[in-house]
C-alpha cells in the first residue's frame, strides 16, 4: 500500500507532498521524504558506490525502514521523485511502471501554462491524476 508521493525540486525545496494515511502520520512521513534526500545524493555523487549509473533515472529502493520501503526516481532535471510504501514485497516493475506514471503526471502538471517553475505544485487535477495512479498500483491501495 502507498502512504505517500513527493516531488522534491532541484534545490530540495518541496514541490509537491501527498500522504495517504491519517493525519497524525504525515509529520513522520515528511520526515522519511526529507531523510532520503540524503541517500539520492549519495547515489548521484557516488554512483561507483552505489552501483548506478548516472544515465538511470530509477533509483530503485532507497532504504528500507521496519515499516516502510521508499524509493526514488530522479528526472533529468534533478527533481526528486519519492514514494514511500507499506508493502514490504513490492517488484522492482511494479514500482518503476508506477514512477513512469508519475513522472507522465508531474510533467503534465509543470507543462500548464500558469504553474510557476520552482513553486510548489497546487493542481487538482495533479492531485487527482496521482490519486488516481495510487490506486491502480495495487490491491491494498487506499479507496
Amino acid at each position: 500500500m502507498i502512504v505517500c508521493v513527493a516531488v522534491v525540486g532541484p534545490q530540495n525545496n518541496p514541490l509537491y507532498l501527498q500522504s495517504f494515511t491519517e493525519a497524525d502520520d504525515a509529520l513522520k512521513l515528511h520526515h522519511i521524504v526529507h531523510c532520503s534526500l540524503d541517500v539520492i545524493e549519495e547515489k548521484v555523487n557516488n554512483p561507483k558506490k552505489s552501483g548506478s549509473t548516472l544515465s538511470e533515472t530509477f533509483l530503485g529502493l532507497l532504504y528500507p525502514t521496519e515499516n516502510y520501503k521508499v524509493y526514488g526516481y530522479l528526472t533529468n532535471t534533478k527533481v526528486k521523485l519519492i514514494l514511500v510504501t507499506t508493502d514490504l514485497d513490492v517488484r522492482d516493475v511494479d514500482v518503476r511502471n508506477f514512477f513512469r506514471k508519475f513522472h507522465a503526471a508531474y510533467v503534465d502538471a509543470v507543462s500548464n501554462p500558469f504553474h510557476v517553475p520552482g513553486k510548489k505544485i497546487s493542481s487538482k487535477t495533479f492531485s487527482s491524476r496521482i490519486g488516481g495512479i495510487v490506486k491502480s498500483f495495487g490491491p491494498g491501495s487506499p479507496p
